[in-house]
């Protein structure tokens, strides 16, 4: 099953709707662009999954950006939890994936 299979969309409120364009400059279009851009790297970020269960994706805004995006799914919405470029560390994995999947 994909995690994605009941998404509707996204949700943004007063304590996500600012946060990463203030810590990052990350706008939240940015964030949501990388879900329909592929490659799109997830994986679960079992070590802050305490409460409820987070994920992290490496992917690339539809201006060429590589992001790190770490999320949650709340009934049908993906509610990001934070956003930034990717480090050095990530760019590579996410550009051997870009090479294979060419």
């Amino acid at each position: 099953m994909n995690i994605f299979d009941d998404v509707q969309g996204f949700q943004w409120d007063s304590g996500n709707f600012l946060k990463n364009w203030e810590k990052h400059s990350v706008s939240t279009s940015e964030c949501e662009e990388i879900f329909f851009n592929q490659p799109l790297i997830l994986a679960d970020d079992k070590k802050h999954s305490r409460t409820e269960k987070r994920h992290f994706a490496l992917g690339k805004t539809n201006g060429g950006r590589r992001l790190f995006v770490v999320f949650t799914i709340r009934k049908d919405t993906i509610r990001v939890i934070s956003a930034r470029d990717m480090s050095n560390k990530e760019k590579t994995i996410y550009e051997k994936r870009e090479e294979s999947d060419s």
